[in-house]
Parts: structure tokens; sequence; C-alpha cells
């Protein structure tokens, strides 16, 4: 992947899911736009779309009228409150607000190289335990003593959380989800 200005360049045929907060014209506008260009390069991969009640049939007419055939599969997915995309990686939540979406994206923590070394000096059994240690899990021992499994990484890196909030309008919800995350788009609506 190339960068530009040490930012990652996205790849048309890199997007895997696609989130239409709002029924509006400037959300949707590109959309058929985008997917036509998707079957253009051959995708042969899935899109998720996850658009808000009412969004589909504006695709599906779309894609009627400009009489065309997707290689590919779409699949429609209506927004409602709760968990919407769980990755291996990251967790992306929905909260509706009124007419509109709020998001809150969390990412877990990474953890890197496993000291090996250090595991062998408590003389722990080789097995599932190591990769609990290397995931970061806390362990008390008949002794009273507790091992941190964070302890036996290198390099551990901090899951991120991020709130997306869309509305000029907050309620407590969303007060709430965005005071322990950094907001990453504040969009107002006029």
């Amino acid at each position: 992947m190339s960068t530009l200005n040490g930012k990652k360049k996205l790849k048309i045929n890199q997007i895997s899911n696609i989130i239409l907060t709002e029924k509006n014209i400037d959300n949707i506008s590109g959309l058929l736009g985008l997917l036509s260009s998707l079957n253009l390069i051959n995708r042969k991969k899935k899109l998720n779309i996850y658009v808000s009640k009412g969004i589909e049939k504006y695709i599906i007419l779309g894609k009627k009228y400009a009489k065309t055939n997707f290689r590919y599969c779409i699949y429609l997915y209506i927004l409602q409150t709760g968990l919407i995309i769980k990755n291996q990686d990251y967790q992306i939540y929905a909260f509706n607000h009124k007419l509109n979406f709020e998001f809150l994206l969390t990412a877990k923590n990474k953890y890197a190289q496993f000291k090996l070394n250090k595991a062998q000096k408590f003389q722990f059994p080789v097995g599932p335990i190591y990769g609990k240690l290397k995931n970061g899990c806390s362990f008390l021992l008949p002794d009273g003593i507790i091992i941190e499994g964070y302890k036996f990484t290198k390099y551990n890196k901090q899951g991120i959380k991020k709130s997306i909030l869309t509305s000029k309008y907050h309620t407590r919800n969303t007060k709430e989800i965005s005071c322990t995350s950094k907001i990453i788009e504040h969009k107002f609506i006029v």
C-alpha cells in the first residue's frame, strides 16, 4: 500500500464495510457511482452496507434503473442500536439518536512479542497459559502473588476508543459514551 505524506492511501477494492449515517443527499449521492466503479474493476469480495431504514429502497431502485447487475454480493443491514460490526481487531457500536446514529469505535489492545525467558523463569508449563499471558490475562498464584500478563510482552499498544457524533444536539447517552473516548468527527446538521 502506498503512502502520501505519511498517510496510507485506501484503494477502492479494499473497502469492505460502508456505514451511511443519515438519509440525506450528502451521504447517499455517490453510493451508486461507487458500487458501479467496484463492479467495473471486477470486484469479487462481498460488500457490507449499513444503512438507516429507507435507504435500501434507494439502492435497489438505483440498481434497477441503471440496468446494472453487480458481480459481487452486497449485503444490506438496517442500522439498530447495538453492536453492528465485530472484527478481530475492532468493534463498532451504533446508538440511535432520533433520525441519526452516533457511533463508537473500539479497538482491542495489541500485544506484541512474548517474553519466553521471563515465563520460563517462573516455571510456567508450556501450553495455553503462554497464550493467556501474551493476551494480558492476570493470574493469582496459590501463595497470593499476582502475575500480570502484560509484563510478559514487549511493546504493548493500548486499544483506542473513538466516538463519531453526527448531530449538533446530544443526549445524556451520547455524552456518557464520548466522555471516555476521542471525538473523531463532529458534523453539524443544519
